[in-house]
């Protein structure tokens, strides 16, 4: 028989999430596929060459179990537990902060009204 560990120490040995019940409740709510098979109970194990898969953040994680862990360590030591088969982290937009202000001095009244319409009229 297989040796298996259970998801959600599995996934906060990896260093997925920060805390193991953090691990439970995303499992919990369904949002943890082992194998396209989505699960809902944290107790359900994972072996080596099982495929989980979740999202994080707006970025859907595919990784490959390669080993098991045996406590939750640096993160070299976790990243050897898996290979990651996702896609690149998509690149969030960016809205300059105050396109005026180029950090010379205090900026003046005009420079502060301008750079509050421009960040109300982006923030809309």
């Amino acid at each position: 028989m297989a040796a298996t560990q259970r998801v959600d120490k599995w996934l906060w040995y990896a260093r997925f999430y920060k805390s193991r019940s953090l691990c439970a409740k995303t499992v919990g709510r369904g949002q943890v596929r082992i194998n396209d098979i989505k699960i809902t109970k944290s107790s359900h194990g994972v072996a080596v060459g099982d495929v989980l898969s979740f999202s994080k953040a707006d970025w859907e994680r595919v990784i490959e179990v390669v080993d098991l862990g045996a406590r939750r360590g640096s993160a070299p030591e976790a990243q050897t537990l898996y290979v990651d088969h996702s896609r690149p982290k998509p690149v969030r937009e960016t809205v300059p902060q105050n396109p005026k202000f180029e950090g010379k001095g205090r900026p003046t009244k005009k420079d502060r009204r301008q750079s509050a319409a421009f960040t109300a009229k982006h923030l809309d």
